[in-house]
């Protein structure tokens, strides 16, 4: 099985990602427990939740940066964790990482910053690595700035070069961290595109987007989890949350407030700090 995988790390194979009953969490605290969901091959998948559900420390664990308590992660067919040493740092290099800023280097401009995997990790003479990172800026629409600090740009233009550095090396699996967080509903509507773009020019590639925009997952997901409670709470199409009666699926597709939850529990402002701030602000 090892051996197939890694056939396809070097075919660019579509990978699926199966969870068979994870538990995850830091140290003592459990955040998700007997978590089983499959993310399908080639597809959109998108994680849906209520913040502070989980859906960060499900990512954490997928790509790698944190061990589960029990459970197991399998790409394609094999337990992740189990893989030797060598093996797991190599599936891992397989990974495309949207951060949710971006995370650019500031010192870095654009077109360094996409660069970074190529420079960092292989013998590619630099003319050669410049060229992929401008043509890679080219598929998200920022080659004219590759010579711009990120300080430079736009938050939905650090967004883009972010993702043209997760798909400079052609990756696989391309995991992306609220990609339309902090954006108006242009650019929004934009990253969704792009996501769309890269997705019909990489077939094969698998897409795990988390993400709290409910109108992006109505445009581009193909599949959706929703974790509750640190449990799966739905699997299935856009369709079929959309046409899910359960109490909790329609508060949430709909924007229901939670009647319990929400309101203020106490006054805002002990009154005596408010008339030292009335005092304060006289003087």
């Amino acid at each position: 099985m090892t051996q197939k995988l890694f056939h396809a790390v070097d075919s660019h194979s579509a990978w699926d990602i199966k969870l068979d009953r994870l538990r995850a969490g830091y140290g003592d605290r459990v955040v998700l427990d007997d978590v089983s969901a499959e993310f399908p091959a080639g597809a959109i998948s998108m994680v849906l939740g209520e913040s502070g559900c989980g859906k960060s420390t499900l990512l954490r664990h997928i790509i790698g940066l944190a061990r589960p308590m029990e459970g197991r992660i399998l790409y394609g067919g094999q337990d992740f964790f189990s893989l030797p040493p060598a093996y797991f740092r190599r599936v891992r290099r397989r990974f495309g990482v949207l951060f949710q800023d971006g995370a650019l280097l500031g010192s870095l401009t654009l077109a360094e910053n996409v660069a970074l995997p190529l420079s960092e990790h292989t013998r590619l003479k630099p003319h050669v690595v410049r060229e992929a990172a401008l043509r890679t800026l080219s598929l998200v629409g920022l080659d004219s700035f590759a010579d711009y600090y990120p300080h430079e740009l736009s938050g939905g233009m650090r967004k883009r070069g972010g993702l043209a550095r997760a798909i400079v090396t052609e990756p696989p699996v391309l995991f992306c961290d609220e990609p339309t967080s902090g954006l108006d509903p242009i650019n929004a509507a934009q990253m969704d595109q792009l996501l769309l773009d890269m997705k019909a020019r990489y077939p094969q590639m698998t897409l795990v987007v988390v993400t709290h925009d409910l109108s992006s997952v109505r445009r581009i997901a193909d599949h959706v989890i929703m974790i509750r409670e640190g449990k799966v709470g739905f699997s299935g199409t856009v369709a079929a949350l959309e046409a899910s009666q359960d109490s909790y699926l329609r508060s949430f597709m709909d924007r229901v407030p939670n009647r319990g939850q929400g309101g203020l529990a106490a006054m805002p402002i002990n009154p005596a700090v408010r008339q030292a701030l009335d005092d304060w602000l006289k003087t």
